[in-house]
């Protein structure tokens, strides 16, 4: 079993269910977190291969940020691609 060990807590990938949907390609990813506790990833299966896997990472982002927990939903995006976009650059 793989399990991520993060800085905020723990999860395994037996915790993320990921499904490939079709959707309207302004909207890559859709993360929900289910009444267990465990989420589930919509990949928006429009994407190709690399932009799903971009949209994956960029939701366990938000899962390992424990997002769920917070409320400004601006403020979590800003920072989720402030991270992304610096890991990019090589400044993280």
């Amino acid at each position: 079993m793989f399990c991520y060990n993060l800085y905020k807590g723990d999860f395994t990938l037996d915790d993320i269910n990921v499904q490939l949907l079709n959707m309207d390609t302004k909207i890559p990813e859709q993360l929900v977190k289910n009444e267990d506790d465990s989420y589930t990833i919509f990949l928006n299966a429009k994407l190709s291969h690399e932009n799903q896997l971009k949209s994956y990472y960029h939701a366990l982002r938000h899962i390992q940020e424990q997002d769920f927990e917070k409320e400004d939903a601006d403020k979590i995006e800003h920072q989720a691609h402030y991270v992304e976009f610096s890991t990019e650059l090589g400044l993280n």
